[in-house]
């Protein structure tokens, strides 16, 4: 029988994990932790979270089950030893991985008696318990409904996005994509900056002016892409290929690393090749539908 009283399981005490369970007993929720290295937990359990001797213990505590692990094999290796103790448990899996990994894990735990919940979390750390942070979660709708509450906790915000377990791994990693690639630009501004005698506060107000634009040109060529079309009336491959050529050219003048700009330089390459170099450049994208060859 499903206890009325809020209680909840966090396996997994990294950064993440931790921040999830204090945000438990900030909420007054009673908290049971487990973790590989147990003195993770002493902070917490000063704080009053109850830390478990083993996984089954864990798992046996709360039916609600946060697990906030490395990736879905640290899942595995966690929880396969103490597969007979996860009958009815929900398992709300907040570990990075990839979609198909997310759906076989939910097919892992349906088979062990258990129910997973995906999710995808926004923020890092300094993020969890704030109102206006989010999460991506996908799953049996009647199991989010149910736990919602306690999921707000984590964060403030929460978007179901379908019953497919992989959807919200999906919108994480699409996420992840932007965010990685993004920063690794910036990264190279700052060398570039760097070899010319400039530190990242002098060049900081015009880095954040560039990607402050970003959103619009997002929004403009959402509507041309989704409809596939790539007219030239705007901008032309052509005109960008000269332009990240030029990139490419100033980063190996000042003798920085090349490999970022080196790899945008070759997807022009691609779409010129491919006839593209008439239409605008959002045609790059119908190219990395496709694995490149």
């Amino acid at each position: 029988m499903r206890s009325t009283k809020q209680s909840v399981t966090v396996i997994g005490l990294g950064p993440m994990g931790q921040a999830m369970a204090g945000a438990f007993l900030d909420r007054g929720y009673d908290v049971t932790v487990w973790n590989r290295t147990a003195s993770r937990a002493e902070d917490l359990v000063a704080r009053g979270a109850v830390l478990a001797p083993t996984v089954e213990k864990a798992l046996a505590a709360n039916e609600l089950v946060i697990l906030s692990l490395t990736d879905y094999d640290a899942m595995y290796a966690t929880l396969e030893p103490a597969a007979a103790a996860l009958t009815g448990r929900v398992l709300v899996n907040l570990s990075s991985d990839t979609p198909e990994k997310a759906r076989a894990a939910a097919s892992w735990a349906a088979e062990r008696g258990a129910v997973q919940l995906t999710g995808g979390v926004t923020v890092p750390p300094s993020g969890i318990g704030q109102a206006e942070s989010s999460t991506f979660y996908s799953g049996p709708r009647t199991v989010f409904d149910e736990h919602r509450a306690a999921l707000e906790v984590i964060t403030g915000r929460t978007d179901h996005r379908g019953e497919d377990p992989g959807l919200a791994a999906l919108m994480y990693q699409i996420g992840m994509v932007m965010f990685w690639t993004s920063m690794l630009s910036y990264w190279q501004a700052v060398a570039l900056a760097d070899a010319n005698g400039l530190a990242a506060a002098d060049i900081l107000p015009h880095a954040v002016e560039t990607a402050n634009s970003l959103p619009g040109f997002f929004s403009f060529y959402a509507e041309r892409i989704d409809a596939s079309r790539h007219l030239g009336d705007v901008d032309r491959l052509a005109m960008g290929m000269a332009s990240v050529e030029h990139v490419l050219h100033t980063n190996a003048d000042a003798g920085v690393d090349t490999t970022l700009p080196a790899a945008v330089v070759e997807l022009f390459r691609r779409g010129m090749g491919a006839g593209h170099a008439a239409d605008s450049f959002s045609s790059l994208v119908e190219l990395m539908k496709k694995a490149g060859a």
